[in-house]
């Protein structure tokens, strides 16, 4: 994996960054080619351009777009982190299979689902770890010691991504979870409190994302019809 010596202009402290690794479409490990030479730059604005680069893959030649690179400095500079460019329009990523792995236990054999208030982000958590073990997905589990790269939740067949503020979940937040659940050859799941800007929800839509809203009940509703095919699928 390529690493690159990054230096924090805001405090001038030393970092070591590698670029995550997703498959491409081909099933090839790919990660964006980091720009050894160039210095980070720090991000005070964001735009949908500005948040992801198009990378070509090395073993099929596809030219395809992937997360810009970033790293969060302790002192809490979000640093931007160059790219090698290739010559290829930017495009967004091309859609996944609407249908993944369908959850392991029959819809018709599940009991009501009993769900647990949320009063903190943490319940918001646990709530949707339970709406998701209720769908059949027994073993899921908080990764490590708390949400990795996006996800809040792994499990077999689903990585789930739980967004408890008062923002719309938005666009990129969607895309990227679409991209950890192809990493992990399973159902990207979503859940907000504060449900979807109508760009993540269009594009969920696109890429057959589950979308769920919950309110301070802890009961999951869905929001599209990937959420209601979830609910409804039997194995």
């Amino acid at each position: 994996m390529e690493s690159v010596p990054v230096r924090c202009p805001a405090c001038r402290r030393d970092h070591l960054y590698a670029a995550p690794v997703y498959p491409c479409a081909c099933g090839a490990p790919l990660a964006p080619p980091l720009l050894r030479a160039a210095p980070p730059e720090p991000i005070t604005h964001r735009t949908w351009t500005d948040d992801w680069v198009t990378v070509r893959c090395p073993a099929c030649e596809r030219q395809d777009q992937w997360p810009q690179p970033e790293l969060g400095c302790p002192c809490g500079a979000v640093l931007r982190i160059a790219v090698r460019p290739v010559s290829a329009p930017l495009r967004r990523p091309s859609p996944a299979p609407a249908r993944l792995i369908p959850p392991p236990s029959p819809a018709a054999s599940r009991p009501s689902f009993r769900p647990v208030t949320i009063r903190t982000a943490r319940d918001a958590v646990t709530a949707a770890a339970m709406y998701l073990r209720w769908l059949g997905f027994t073993d899921v589990v908080r990764p490590g010691n708390g949400a990795s790269a996006g996800i809040d939740l792994r499990g077999t067949g689903v990585v789930a991504q739980v967004d408890p503020s008062t923002r719309p979940t938005s666009l990129r937040d969607v895309e990227c979870l679409w991209l950890n659940g192809l990493a992990a050859s399973a159902h990207g799941v979503c859940f907000s409190l504060a449900g979807y800007a109508d760009e993540a929800r269009t594009r969920a839509d696109g890429l057959g994302i589950p979308l769920f809203v919950m309110d301070l009940t802890g009961c999951p509703q869905p929001v599209n019809a990937p959420a209601d095919e979830l609910i409804t699928t039997v194995t």
